[in-house]
């Protein structure tokens, strides 16, 4: 069996691995396919470093079967398809006590604080299992996860059916967000400079918006009869969509904030908007165990055609030719890694 491992300065390497037996409460899986993300792309870069030494197999998108179980896991069965929730909270901290397992004061991302999924064998805690109906592939499978984020954000946001929704930014997890708030039944519009990505948008039905060129402001007033978005998502995380976002927004309408911003230069945004139309304004971090669930019953019901997310695919012994292609060409969507299983 093989792992890759992040060498800093850019690179990753292939190195042999010895499978991890399962503890009390964990299960082992033969991995199937982990996608890239951002983070990982940031980790890639050496943005990370602190927390991701080199030599640590990263990853986290991932699907795979089911090959050993631990002690007192009833819940899955060897041979099971699976995908994972990379969360691993400490279940006693006030946000865990309150239900919050998922921004738990002392929360580890798996794959980020520990070892991650771009390995043959990944062993993991039963608690972040989910099974995939036979309706999902392991590829597709791949996919769950940042579809989850997207229902995380639907959710915090309360989309529904018929509202006029605005995605700022059409990146991976703005087309997602967008995709399923159209799968609630809302009219969406997406903001993005990006042609390749306007153009992706498009081809699924939604409707698109060159800010650079477009007077953003007017479209949407023309768009919804001057009433204004009732959501905005802020995906993009620049500066001129903050600015945006609160000019766009319906009396009443709620923000949704989903890109990361730095904690040391945090945006500027126009307070004075809020206290005028009333606005409301929300965070949506990772996701819970809920929004997984959504995640795999769009894809198994095909209310989200996420086969039109995966633009590339490598084998794991070419992952440093995946990230290096992505850093070099990042006009496609999602690339995934196949491990294996």
């Amino acid at each position: 069996m093989i792992a890759a491992q992040y060498l800093g300065d850019s690179k990753f390497g292939i190195a042999d691995s010895v499978p991890v037996a399962p503890k009390a409460g964990e299960v082992r899986l033969d991995v199937g396919y982990v996608g890239i993300c951002g983070t990982d792309m940031h980790i890639y870069h050496g943005a990370m470093d602190k927390r991701v030494a080199p030599k640590e197999t990263t990853g986290h998108e991932a699907s795979g079967i089911v090959r050993e179980v631990g002690e007192g896991v009833t819940d899955v069965k060897v041979g099971d398809r699976v995908v994972v929730r990379p969360l691993d909270y400490c279940g006693d901290c006030p946000a865990c006590d309150a239900g919050h397992s998922h921004i738990c004061h002392n929360l580890k991302f798996m794959g980020v604080d520990s070892v991650g999924a771009f390995q043959s064998s990944w062993t993991v805690k039963a608690r972040t299992i989910h099974k995939l109906p036979d309706t999902i592939d392991l590829r597709q499978g791949a996919l769950i996860e940042p579809l989850a984020v997207a229902c995380h954000d639907i959710s915090m946001a309360r989309v529904k059916a018929g509202e006029h929704v605005v995605v700022l930014g059409g990146g991976p997890i703005g087309q997602l967000v967008a995709a399923v708030a159209k799968a609630e039944g809302a009219d969406v519009v997406i903001s993005e400079i990006n042609a390749d990505r306007r153009a992706f948008a498009e081809a699924n039905g939604i409707k698109a918006v060159d800010p650079l060129n477009q007077d953003l402001v007017g479209y949407v007033n023309a768009w919804t009869g001057t009433k204004g978005a009732d959501v905005v998502f802020e995906v993009s995380g620049v500066q001129p969509a903050v600015d945006v976002m609160t000019e766009i927004a319906a009396v009443r309408g709620r923000i949704c904030i989903v890109a990361i911003y730095p904690a040391t230069a945090p945006p500027k945004v126009n307070l004075f908007k809020f206290f005028w139309r009333e606005l409301e304004l929300v965070g949506a971090r990772v996701y819970e165990a809920a929004d997984f669930e959504k995640a795999i019953d769009l894809v198994s019901s095909g209310k989200v055609d996420i086969d039109k997310f995966i633009t590339s695919e490598f084998d794991l012994t070419s992952i440093d030719e995946a990230f290096h292609t992505l850093a070099t060409s990042p006009v496609g969507m999602k690339t995934v890694v196949k491990c294996g299983a």
